[in-house]
């Protein structure tokens, strides 16, 4: 009998033990909610840095829409990287993926991620072979430990503003790989809230008599020297020009992220306020119910 109570009361102890612990105390909730306070001055902080570059970077896309309208003359439009085939695609391609170097952006990275990984298996399946050029130290880690066999290059840190310099630089980078086709994967900025991953095509300038060179005063004498200048030109001026799109969409996207942040914080302050008041008023109600039961001890003795 005396061992089944022992059991008995230990069970309940452990029980009154594991809901103490479960039970967040009054100073517990209150350092919660400061801390998430704190949380969302920061949220609120970075919505307003992001709404302030992403103002900027507007402004320098823009600016660029009539430099590299001219190059998409040549390479033509980009496409919708959900929808896009890689029937058409030659053996050897070279894979230039814009990613981010900061996080805190929302799904710009993941997204263009997944899409891109979901490209390279159909490549894969159809036996084309490529090698990835990664921009972005996020797409670096990313990209790395499941591709470490097919990185051809990357260029991480890099300095906002982004300059036609730095994308010169990436250019003659990337030439130095031997493929049939390059392809940059960016996202495409749509809107302040909407952004949009895609693909552009560019294939080397080797032929005079191509279609597309009519408008320009290409001959056979100048040949590939000229035609290769002039690739190398148009190719820095689409991976400028991507550059610029994934920039302005990584802003747009973290600019939405910290106010959906700040939002969230918001409503578990709120969530966290309510639980504080609840266990305060509980331990008040406790302290004046053993207040009575001590007085009304005395009165009866």
């Amino acid at each position: 009998m005396a061992a089944l109570r022992s059991s008995s009361l230990g069970r309940a102890f452990k029980g009154l033990q594991m809901q103490t612990r479960n039970m967040a105390t009054e100073q517990q909730l209150k350092m919660r909610i400061v801390g998430t306070q704190n949380i969302s001055k920061i949220t609120k902080s970075m919505k307003m840095v992001s709404a302030a570059k992403l103002r900027g970077d507007q402004q320098r896309l823009a600016a660029a829409v009539p430099f590299a309208k001219w190059a998409k003359a040549i390479t033509g439009e980009s496409s919708n990287l959900e929808e896009f085939s890689v029937d058409e695609m030659p053996q050897k391609n070279l894979m230039v993926v814009m990613m981010t170097d900061k996080g805190l952006c929302g799904g710009v990275n993941s997204i263009i991620g997944r899409m891109t990984k979901g490209m390279l298996g159909r490549l894969e399946a159809k036996g084309s072979q490529y090698e990835l050029f990664i921009q972005g130290g996020k797409g670096e880690a990313q990209f790395r430990r499941v591709y470490g066999d097919k990185f051809f290059g990357c260029a991480t840190d890099r300095e906002m503003p982004y300059t036609f310099d730095m994308a010169a630089d990436i250019t003659g980078e990337i030439l130095n790989a031997e493929f049939d086709q390059v392809h940059i994967l960016y996202n495409k900025f749509v809107s302040a809230i909407a952004y949009t991953p895609s693909i552009m095509s560019i294939k080397p300038m080797t032929d005079p008599n191509d279609p597309f060179l009519y408008a320009y005063d290409v001959s056979e004498e100048d040949d590939l020297e000229v035609l290769q200048n002039f690739y190398e030109y148009t190719l820095a001026t689409q991976v400028f020009y991507a550059m610029l799109e994934n920039a302005t969409s990584e802003q747009s996207s973290r600019m939405s992220a910290m106010e959906n942040a700040s939002k969230n914080a918001a409503e578990m302050v709120d969530s966290l306020t309510l639980q504080y008041n609840r266990a305060r008023q509980a331990r008040i109600t406790t302290e004046l119910i053993e207040i009575i039961s001590g007085a009304s001890a005395l009165d009866s003795a």
